[in-house]
């Protein structure tokens, strides 16, 4: 994201100040959008604030959980996809942390946008890298994927835990290099004038990074894979389809949709009509935001729904975090009854 979506409280009191590459307000420029002199009202009023209050007080805790869960399936069964899940929801925390608390509600909300221009543009840096970073994790399992059933022997030769943490830490170095450039990003709040070049540079490596290029690759991997499932299918063999597979095709067609609608709104903004200018675009602006950051937030239901070993891990946490609770409450001299403890997970078992 970036701080684009800010604006939740209604029309904050801000000063619209020159942009980054010098272009300021002025009313001598030629332009392809009409001049309106008012500012667009924000429709959407504090709806925005309620939305992201709840996804943060819901979809961070259940993140936190999965994050537990998947670490403990990475630990004990050291399979590439559960290093990958774990990494792709460390990036959609901090996502969460930075996006939509420390921008959408501290700053958009609680502080009515009055930050430093430095720290707005260094906060630029850390939110596009997070995006990165998420998207690109999610290639990585796509290509594990793709790898293990197109490929198995190649797969079982090249993976192993070191390889695969090696890759994460490539990709998430990559993403925060990546996201300097943002530093320059122009919030489009401010953004009265037409773009500038520089402008429609920033805004179409946004849109390319973090949806075109990852939805192409998503849609030629995932061709692949059922296309090889097909064919199993043909010759007789059973089609199985495997958790990993399934948790895979869910992840991305999920990302597909829900990022679809901003990426629309970011492109007709740029060329069609300014979302300072035209309430209509400013509210498909926010509602592309909201419903691009639930993205965050769904991967644990979609975990739930697919794999019964990621529900045993949960509640496994789950009781081991209630259990020292239980016994703290227990009066001094009380003895503790023993507890059994649910079976381990089968070494290898797959999400």
């Amino acid at each position: 994201m970036g701080l684009e979506g800010r604006e939740t409280t209604g029309q904050p009191r801000v000063t619209l100040l020159p942009t980054p590459n010098g272009s300021g307000l002025s009313q001598e420029f030629e332009s392809h959008w009409p001049e309106i002199p008012e500012r667009s009202p924000c429709v959407a009023g504090v709806i925005p604030v309620i939305y992201y209050s709840v996804l943060l007080g819901l979809g961070l805790p259940v993140s936190l959980l999965t994050a537990v869960a998947l670490g403990r399936l990475a630990t004990r069964t050291r399979k590439p996809s559960y290093y990958y899940l774990l990494a792709l929801t460390a990036s959609d925390i901090i996502i969460q942390v930075v996006i939509v608390f420390a921008g959408f509600l501290l700053q958009g909300a609680l502080l009515a946008r009055q930050v430093p221009q430095v720290v707005v543009r260094m906060a630029n840096i850390l939110e596009f890298a997070a995006n990165h970073a998420s998207v690109w994790i999610a290639i990585l399992l796509t290509v594990d994927r793709y790898t293990a059933l197109c490929h198995p022997l190649h797969h079982r030769a090249a993976s192993s835990p070191g390889r695969t943490r090696r890759a994460i830490a490539a990709v998430l170095s990559a993403a925060l290099l990546t996201g300097i450039p943002f530093y320059w990003w122009l919030d489009v709040w401010r953004d009265a004038d037409s773009p500038s070049t520089l402008d429609e540079v920033l805004k179409w490596a946004h849109c390319l990074t973090v949806y075109f290029i990852p939805c192409g690759v998503f849609l030629v991997t995932n061709s692949a894979i059922i296309h090889r499932l097909r064919r199993r299918g043909q010759s007789g063999l059973q089609p199985r389809v495997g958790k990993s597979t399934a948790i895979l095709l869910g992840i991305t067609t999920l990302f597909t949709l829900l990022w679809a609608p901003r990426v629309f709104v970011m492109l007709y903004h740029m060329y069609v009509a300014p979302v300072h200018r035209d309430w209509r675009v400013h509210l498909a602006l926010d509602v592309a935001n909201m419903v691009a950051m639930l993205n965050t937030a769904v991967n644990f239901g979609l975990y739930c729904f697919v794999s019964k070993t990621f529900r045993a891990t949960v509640r496994q946490v789950i009781h081991d975090a209630y259990l020292p609770c239980t016994l703290a409450s227990q009066p001094e001299g009380m003895a503790a009854k023993p507890v059994i403890e649910p079976p381990g997970l089968p070494r290898g078992a797959e999400v």
